[in-house]
């Protein structure tokens, strides 16, 4: 999700069901061919097979050389993502995680760069990492979400964010993407109360309430659709001459859910 100018950056930022631990089986056969001189032989016995999973070996930890430079690193490279040179900041921050691969929240930093620079796919790949050794990483789950929710994964983004407001209820991000993920799939009952939840956490920011006036329109309930947008109004006057579709495109709406919003702006 994103923010308004107001407001705080709600990067915080989401697949998951990653195996890190591959079993190898050995299978080992044994006969018993052993006979007496009064019978015959007896029948070999059933073989059986024998495993043995070998787990991956567990990476040394990074001296305190890498770890400082690592750390370094990484601020270079969020120093130039806040100056817009994402290739850049994605190489600072790719060889902050080489050299320190356990420290996560790294991980989650190089993977919403990757987002920012258009490259979803590669911050899939590296958000799914830090989800398949921590489930339970909020940050990183709402900003898988949105990465599989820009991508058009809409099913994927909805299991997603659902897991981050199971796990933290408060999650208005979670929310907010919940209701622009819903609304393309024409769920709007869920579409709404989702962004309802989202304006009730973060009534200061008025993308959420812009979510909630798509999800009415959706519905052609246009008299809500309409009290929502000015509720947005309210929190910044520039949507009243426009709906500044870059800034939506950059929270995650679509080009036919700010079409959406530009019907219900012209509309009142």
């Amino acid at each position: 999700m994103a923010s308004s100018s107001r407001s705080k950056s709600s990067w915080a930022i989401a697949s998951l069901k990653l195996g890190l631990l591959l079993g190898l089986g050995l299978g080992a056969w044994s006969c018993d061919r052993s006979v007496t001189p009064s019978v015959s032989p007896s029948p070999p016995t059933a073989p059986v097979a024998e495993t043995e999973s070998i787990p991956e070996p567990i990476p040394d930890p990074p001296s305190e050389a890498d770890q400082a430079a690592a750390n370094r690193l990484r601020q270079q490279g969020l120093d130039y993502r806040s100056q817009g040179q994402y290739e850049e900041a994605i190489a600072a921050l790719q060889e902050s995680v080489d050299l320190d691969p356990s420290n996560l929240g790294g991980r989650v930093i190089l993977g919403w760069t990757l987002h920012l620079a258009g490259r979803e796919s590669d911050a899939a790949q590296q958000l799914e990492e830090v989800i398949a050794q921590q489930p339970t990483d909020v940050q990183a789950l709402n900003a898988l979400g949105i990465v599989y929710l820009v991508s058009g994964e809409l099913d994927a983004a909805v299991e997603t964010h659902q897991k981050a407001v199971e796990l933290q209820p408060d999650n208005e991000i979670g929310y907010f993407n919940l209701s622009l993920a819903y609304q393309r799939l024409d769920r709007h009952d869920e579409a709404i109360a989702t962004a309802q939840q989202a304006t009730q956490l973060e009534p200061g920011n008025p993308h959420p309430w812009i979510a909630l006036a798509i999800a009415h329109q959706s519905r052609d309930e246009i008299a809500l659709a309409q009290e929502a947008y000015r509720q947005a109004l309210n929190l910044e006057s520039g949507f009243r001459s426009t709906v500044m579709p870059e800034r939506l495109t950059r929270a995650a709406f679509n080009s036919e859910q700010i079409e959406f919003a530009e019907t219900v702006r012209q509309s009142m």
